[in-house]
């Protein structure tokens, strides 16, 4: 069975930092792509990055470069999003999925879903 459990989600003050970690289970394709995800209530569900196992290429929203960071270990089945310079809109439920991201995280097709973490980010 295919898992992938987030954590490191919690309250944060605009202008600090959370690192979230996907450890994920059960999937032992070659190439494939880790990404995480957000919602916030009343918003459609956001690609917030993506990583992919065979090149290592990377993909993020508009909103998030420069302050977002994803990076995986696949040897040890885990992925990472550290956030740094936290607003109060990147407050959502963050999710990992592993499946498959283009070269812009608007496109993706992933086959698991994580349950999610909670990202508060106050003012």
């Amino acid at each position: 069975e295919v898992q992938l459990v987030e954590s490191g989600g919690g309250l944060v003050q605009a202008g600090g930092s959370l690192r979230l970690s996907c450890a994920a289970s059960g999937f032992t394709r070659d190439d494939y792509s880790i990404g995480w995800f957000r919602k916030a209530p009343g918003t459609e569900r956001e690609g917030v990055s993506c990583i992919s196992s065979g090149d290592g290429r990377t993909a993020y929203a508009d909103s998030v470069k420069g302050r977002f960071t994803i990076s995986g270990d696949y040897a040890k089945n885990t992925v990472w999003l550290q956030m740094n310079n936290l607003k109060p809109e990147d407050t959502a439920v963050y999710y990992c999925a592993i499946g498959w991201c283009g070269p812009h995280v608007r496109m993706y097709a992933m086959d698991y879903w994580g349950k999610g973490t909670l990202v508060t980010v106050s003012s």
